[in-house]
């Protein structure tokens, strides 16, 4: 076993975390992973990241970071990547599929004043790369995929495929839905399809200049099926989601090639915006909205997990990257707290983001519903408690989530009791 930057394994286990000299290993090297591995590193804690692609990279596709993720990743030294490549969307715009009618116009203009931070629309490879920037390239680790982990009680050993294998005191499991750690930890637990596919891509916005979009954040939505897009890479690109509901899907893939035509099939009938933006695409991906039930726990011995490994949620709450990254700033100032060993800082980690991370999996679920209501009284109830403004996306109303501080442990109590005894190991089979 390779032993990165540790001291004598025979007392690393009764080290406190207070001295931030522990070894973290992550496995995954998606936003995720690399956000906690920078949140840990520059902690001062020995962390390296391991990614079974042979190379960090991530599909074109937009994302948005509310100001709880833009907070962290300010205080990760990323406040001039975002400014440069990120937009900063003047409202969030929620429209009717046919006649484009205003049912809710949230402005952002005061995000900064009121939560602290702004709110940014990005392309994915641009964070990524920003995250890759601020971690050494001898920490960040690929063709490393999982194959086995065993807890030995004072430290964590992860074997890999190419052969090597690495020891730690702490594991994250940050490798996505499915999550090979979680799989070892819990047994297997299926994906479940939730009835939605959506078609994904990027225009560059030259090519859109006729429609005259706002720099907002529209989503549209309609019978079965809604539409989102935004600008993302400093107004260059036009990022869209079209999600549509399907009964059946057999693949699970964020790279397989969309027909163009069949999804402006799709929205006969929508919006001419709506139309126009579809007109123009090259190329469209279709990508099927897979999650997985709310799990009861997360971490067992000195094992956690972290972002979809854990929480997968649909992305109506646009809130999946950020629920991690998230995660990973509360595990730092778990692993640092003075006085906690590691498996009573993971179950710190573990009782303070379950909670949260649940409950936006069900609003984001939710959401389907709500966008996707046929015309019927149902939808004229909906636009009418939009239009009045009872509801749950005025910026008043999502305080609670956008003014989420993850970088600070509010008292809960004692973690709860429990741990994996010494040579426990962690395989299921």
């Amino acid at each position: 076993m390779e032993n990165r930057g540790r001291g004598d394994l025979s007392v690393a286990g009764a080290a406190s975390v207070a001295a931030n000299d522990l070894s973290v290993a992550i496995v995954g090297g998606g936003i995720g992973g690399l956000s906690a591995g920078l949140s840990l590193y520059r902690a001062g804690f020995d962390v390296h990241v391991y990614e079974r692609a042979a190379a960090l990279s991530e599909v074109g596709a937009g994302i948005q970071i509310g100001p709880n993720a833009s907070r962290v990743l300010h205080g990760l030294g990323l406040a001039d990547d975002l400014a440069e490549m990120g937009v900063r969307p003047l409202a969030w715009h929620q429209r009717r599929w046919d006649d484009g009618r205003t049912l809710l116009r949230t402005s952002l203009g005061a995000v900064v004043e009121i939560f602290g931070f702004p709110q940014y629309q990005m392309h994915r490879a641009d964070l990524l790369a920003a995250l890759m920037r601020g971690l050494p390239g001898e920490r960040v680790h690929v063709s490393h995929r999982l194959v086995g982990l065993t807890d030995r009680g004072d430290r964590v050993e992860a074997e890999f495929e190419n052969g090597s294998g690495v020891e730690a005191d702490v594991l994250v499991g940050a490798d996505g839905i499915h999550s090979s750690v979680r799989e070892i930890l819990f047994g297997p637990q299926e994906a479940r399809f939730t009835g939605c596919v959506a078609y994904r891509g990027l225009i560059p916005a030259e090519r859109l200049r006729p429609l005259g979009l706002e720099v907002t954040a529209q989503v549209w939505m309609g019978p079965g099926r809604h539409f989102v897009h935004y600008y993302v890479q400093a107004q260059r690109l036009v990022n869209f989601v079209a999600v549509v509901e399907q009964d059946t899907w057999t693949r699970e893939s964020w790279t397989d090639k969309g027909d163009v035509e069949a999804a402006l099939a799709e929205f006969e009938g929508w919006h001419p915006q709506v139309r126009g933006i579809l007109g123009a695409v090259d190329d469209t991906f279709i990508w099927a909205l897979f999650d997985r039930a709310p799990l009861e726990r997360w971490s067992v011995g000195r094992v956690t997990l972290l972002g979809d490994a854990c929480h997968s949620m649909l992305p109506f709450m646009a809130q999946g990257a950020a629920q991690a990254i998230e995660d990973g700033a509360t595990l730092t100032a778990c692993l640092s707290q003075p006085g906690l060993e590691v498996p009573e800082a993971l179950r710190l980690y573990e009782k303070l983001r379950l909670p949260r991370a649940s409950k936006i999996q069900g609003l984001s679920a939710a959401n389907k519903i709500r966008f996707h209501l046929p015309d019927g009284p149902e939808q004229q109830e909906r636009d009418e408690q939009m239009a009045s403004g009872a509801t749950d996306w005025s910026v008043k109303a999502v305080a609670w989530l956008y003014g989420h501080d993850a970088t600070v442990i509010e008292d809960t109590g004692p973690p709860a009791a429990g741990r994996l005894g010494r040579g426990a190991k962690l395989h299921d089979g």
